[in-house]
């Protein structure tokens, strides 16, 4: 043990050197990223067709590569999956990451290469323990089990040669053999495809483990928590697993979940980090402990532009370099990547919280705003409000949606939050005079528009019978993994749906 301790510690201080170095360098590390990945892909039918071999700046990079979507490459990435090669990267493609839209049913399938799972997906992996391990010298994480709460879809076949499931067991199925001997629960219960019978399952099985970290998006990680609590009678995480100590999150904004962990968790001693990653790439992690700020990662095979929010509903509008970027504004993220998606609009919004090393935080999603009233509501203006709002109530929320409810004639119309909690206030009026005094203060054109209640009126709360949104999920085949309930929506169709369901 002695032996292994000793090559961890080597392999984290060198780790931990290379990061420093790309928070030095940040430009030199993307342009030369930027090059290799041009240079590697000069062959390829899109190489081709984009004239690679004649890139030799950025400049030349965005005059002679549109912009691009999932839409635009859909056609490629379905031939791709058919089994030929060399379409949009020189590596052999055969996994996809089936990645479903968050506001329709649409799946996408988003193309996984060998070295997008080694240098981007597993790097990013290690480098959140890496980090951990380098403010907590004294952490035992080692020690301990890993409990991953991934998705619910096994690996299915395309063809003979090509395989696509949610992005965790695309994961889990390629780790290497020293990761797998300390993830929990066993292969056979991670990769089931009954969300409920394997919820039950982990919960059994992962009892007996000694668990030291956690990682999974938070409500699914809590839904599982929870039945292990109610399994084990006790209500302490502590009494079960003792030596945990951290929890590695992402997928959605952490503010609302964070009470109902620490009321099972009830330690100072539990650390909570966030990373950023999704089915395209694995793009930040938390580097500071008790933040709400990530380290964009430079170094995993990603090249990164970036679009101003104002600017997004534009048919090919002009993009920032890194090195050019401002504090404090909202960018939609554009990706050059290592599995072949050029100029990729992520769809996802963050904004710089500083240059220096470059540190981001998520705002939300460019299709996940209300501006039915021209309030131009965005999520990061949801998740704060609402956790002002719990927070001066002593409520728990568990899950939520918005969206606007448009009445008729000169009346104003109002936006309608579906709430479910895990804990409601005592004063559900309160609570919604807090949540719009919080928008208010967050937002200027909310709070213009809801003056004199003359085009917006008051929120109206509405509250849901417990476990509403998790049958909603259901009902859509959406338990699991990424999968989340949308925050806000600019129409009433998802919002319409769980009302019908909740009524039923």
């Amino acid at each position: 043990m002695e032996i292994i301790n000793s090559v961890f510690s080597w392999l984290i201080k060198k780790r931990i050197h290379q990061i420093e170095l790309f928070m030095k360098y940040p430009i030199d590390v993307q342009n030369e990223l930027l090059q290799k990945l041009v240079y590697e892909a000069r062959n390829t039918e899109w190489g081709i067709k984009h004239d690679f071999k004649n890139i030799k700046n950025y400049n030349n990079y965005i005059n002679k590569v549109p912009l691009q979507n999932y839409e635009s490459l859909q056609t490629l990435i379905l031939r791709i999956k058919q089994g030929e090669q060399n379409v949009l990267w020189h590596s052999e493609i055969k996994w996809f990451a089936k990645s479903s839209g968050t506001t329709t049913g649409k799946s996408k399938f988003i193309p996984v290469s060998k070295e997008s799972l080694e240098d981007c997906h597993y790097k990013g992996g290690k480098d959140l323990l890496a980090i951990y391990h380098n403010i907590h010298p004294e952490t035992k994480l080692i020690v301990g089990k890993t409990l991953v709460v991934g998705g619910s879809s096994k690996l299915n076949p395309f063809s003979e040669t090509s395989y696509y499931g949610d992005l965790s067991a695309i994961i889990m199925k390629n780790f290497p053999f020293w990761v797998e001997q300390r993830r929990v629960p066993e292969m056979e219960i991670a990769l089931m495809e009954n969300w409920d019978e394997k919820i039950e399952k982990m919960a059994n099985s992962t009892s007996k483990e000694d668990v030291s970290n956690i990682s999974g998006v938070p409500s699914w990680t809590l839904l599982l928590l929870n039945r292990i609590l109610e399994i084990n009678k006790t209500d302490n995480l502590f009494d079960i697993w003792p030596n945990l100590e951290l929890y590695m999150h992402g997928g959605v904004n952490f503010s609302p979940y964070q009470k109902q962990f620490e009321r099972i968790i009830p330690s100072s001693k539990m650390n909570y980090y966030e990373s950023y990653n999704a089915s395209e790439g694995y793009f930040g992690i938390q580097d500071q402990q008790k933040s709400n700020e990530m380290l964009l990662m430079l170094d995993y095979g990603i090249f990164y532009e970036f679009i101003p929010f104002e600017n997004t509903n534009e048919e090919q509008p002009t993009t920032v370099a890194l090195e050019n970027v401002e504090l404090n504004k909202i960018y939609e993220m554009v990706i050059t990547t290592n599995a072949g998606l050029w100029r990729y609009r992520l769809g996802d919004t963050i904004e710089f919280t500083c240059l220096n090393p470059f540190r981001i935080k998520i705002i939300g999603r460019t299709k996940q705003f209300i501006n039915a009233f021209g309030e131009e509501l965005m999520v990061d203006n949801a998740e704060k409000a609402i956790t002002e709002a719990c927070d001066k109530t002593q409520a728990i929320i568990k899950d939520y949606t918005v969206a606007p409810f448009f009445l008729e004639g000169n009346n104003a119309g109002k936006h309608q939050w579906l709430i479910e909690f895990e804990k409601k206030p005592a004063d559900v009026a309160l609570f919604g005079y807090f949540l719009d005094e919080a928008l208010k203060k967050l937002n200027s054109d909310y709070e213009a528009k809801r003056f004199s209640n003359m085009i917006l009126a008051e929120p109206e709360i509405l509250i849901l019978e417990k476990n509403t949104f998790y049958n909603w999920l259901k009902s859509k085949n959406k338990l699991g993994g990424q999968h989340k309930v949308p925050r806000l929506s600019n129409n009433r169709k998802l919002l319409e749906e769980i009302l019908n369901l909740a009524r039923d």
